[in-house]
């Protein structure tokens, strides 16, 4: 059975709530980087399962599930290239930087982006 990203997801949420306490910093820092694993992941399987697109299993499967939504010709898929570009630029400040201003309002946002990627999917996904 393989793994549902909208897991990834809800730890985002609740690391970004501090499960009942107020969050860490490490808390905020996970929370942004699994809300862009949980987009990204399902990103990328909407493109293997639904456009039969072949996808690497290295790094380069990043850039290229960016390049392959901002290709499309939707406005949708734009939103979805732009979306995960932001995504991963705060996750990779998240994982690398030593210090980031105001983490909390770009955990907050991390979460909107990361939600907004799979409502945009699920529009993709309806019948036309």
């Amino acid at each position: 059975m393989s793994f549902d990203w909208t897991h990834y997801l809800f730890l985002a949420e609740n690391l970004h709530k501090g499960f009942d306490n107020p969050p860490t910093e490490a808390m905020l820092r996970s929370c942004v980087s699994r809300a862009y694993y949980a987009a990204f992941c399902h990103a990328r399987n909407y493109l293997i399962n639904e456009r039969d697109e072949i996808i690497p299993t290295d790094g380069s499967a990043h850039n290229l599930v960016k390049r392959k939504f901002s290709e499309a010709e939707s406005q949708t898929d734009s939103k979805i290239a732009e979306n995960l570009n932001r995504l991963r630029l705060d996750r990779n400040r998240a994982d690398y930087d030593d210090s980031i201003d105001d983490l909390g309002s770009t955990s907050d946002f991390a979460i909107i982006l990361c939600q907004s990627i799979f409502l945009k999917i699920r529009e993709l996904q309806q019948p036309s």
